[in-house]
């Protein structure tokens, strides 16, 4: 017996539809999430509990929502020509790649705080190759 496994992609066309605000959304969820997880008192009741657990599962959620957004750009739109334009590139991705997976793994608002930065950076070069 065969089994079929569902494979997911932004694209096989290619259609040419790349945006980087997908991952600035989920960045910035991540950010207010760490926020509102911060502000829960202590001495938690249960339905406390209940919404600390639904915070970390949408932080977690966006967290790896933002590392397949900035992926996505990284393997399909970004092109030679970008790496000799913008040479640390390579580098800014691979770390923001490495913050989505620290703040799925932790809270920690200024982990957080970078991820946006690190995810605003991949913006701004994604906007200055559409010129």
């Amino acid at each position: 017996m065969k089994l079929v496994k569902t494979a997911y992609a932004h694209c096989d066309i290619p259609c040419g539809i790349y945006d980087p605000k997908p991952a600035q959304i989920a960045a910035a969820t991540v950010l207010k999430m760490v926020q509102k997880l911060k502000e829960l008192p202590e001495n938690c009741e249960l339905i406390t509990v209940n919404s600390q657990v639904r915070m970390v599962m949408v932080k977690e959620e966006h967290a790896e929502l933002c590392k397949r957004e900035v992926l996505i750009l990284w393997t399909d739109y970004f092109k030679e020509e970008h790496l000799e334009k913008f040479p640390n590139l390579h580098d800014l991705v691979w770390k923001t790649t490495k913050l989505c997976s620290e703040n799925k793994r932790m809270v920690d608002e200024a982990k957080a705080e970078e991820l946006i930065e690190a995810v605003d950076k991949i913006a701004d070069i994604f906007e200055q190759t559409k010129k």
